[in-house]
């Protein structure tokens, strides 16, 4: 099975000389093609550190960090910038859609700056649309939406361009638990059905219940990891519960 982030050794520090913090140390991480990985971890632990590192939003201090088979921190801007728009998707909590866009021409963005055909946007849109169930809504604006339609669009925009690697951070944090229940089972359906690779942070243990892996980051190191298996969402939900009071906090209060 393809190997799509493969992260060795990786370190990040922060300040300068007389005054520097240490966010992550010694960090080896292993996602394979298909997997839905689950980040989790106290305030300060690392957590998102570790996702924008991923993201090459920022870079390691020390270690290496291949996505995909490539190594994003040896990459020029231009480089980088083609490698996020083709083979990486991202789905934030505050949605970050254009108001001034249709929830069609949101979708479509990553597909239009690709300079991908038009029939074949057509086809994708519908298709992504028809999964996350929002097709009626390809017409109106995001001031029209509810924060759970507006979520569904902007992981429609995440996954349309069919990345290597779908990164979250904290997608469920603004949802009710309707909406946030929704946006989780799409999430699962597309990884189980199209095989797609989610890295998701989280606070949450209910939306972290749905992954097949959870990793535990305290003090910027793994302090251990779960793997659901065969496990039933609900008892892997009780897992994770007690990893996190283990860490030191409940499933509300563990960020």
């Amino acid at each position: 099975m393809r190997t799509i982030v493969e992260a060795r050794q990786v370190k990040k520090l922060f300040g300068s000389k007389g005054s520097v913090s240490t966010a992550l140390q010694e960090i080896d991480l292993t996602v394979l093609e298909g997997e839905f990985v689950g980040i989790m971890g106290p305030s300060g632990s690392g957590k998102s550190t570790l996702l924008h590192l991923i993201a090459a939003i920022d870079e390691p201090t020390a270690g290496s960090i291949h996505i995909d088979g490539s190594n994003l921190h040896t990459m020029n801007e231009e480089q980088i910038s083609k490698f996020r728009r083709d083979k990486l998707g991202f789905l934030f909590q505050d949605y970050n859609l254009l108001d001034t866009l249709t929830v069609k021409e949101n979708i479509l963005l990553p597909l239009a700056l690709a300079k991908v055909p038009v029939a074949e946007l057509e086809l994708r849109v519908e298709e992504i649309t028809d999964k996350f169930g929002i097709k009626p809504l390809l017409a109106k604006y995001p001031y029209q939406l509810s924060g759970g339609q507006k979520q569904r669009t902007a992981a429609s925009r995440a996954i349309i361009a069919r990345p290597s690697l779908i990164l979250a951070d904290e997608p469920t944090g603004a949802l009710d638990s309707k909406s946030a229940t929704d946006l989780l089972e799409s999430l699962k359906e597309l990884n189980e059905q199209d095989q797609a690779t989610l890295l998701m942070v989280t606070h949450d243990a209910f939306a972290a219940s749905y992954c097949s892996r959870v990793l535990f980051i305290k003090d910027g190191t793994i302090f251990t990891e779960l793997v659901k298996g065969q496990t039933p969402r609900k008892a892997f939900f009780r897992k994770i519960l007690d990893v996190l009071s283990v860490l030191g906090g409940g499933a509300g209060d563990v960020i």
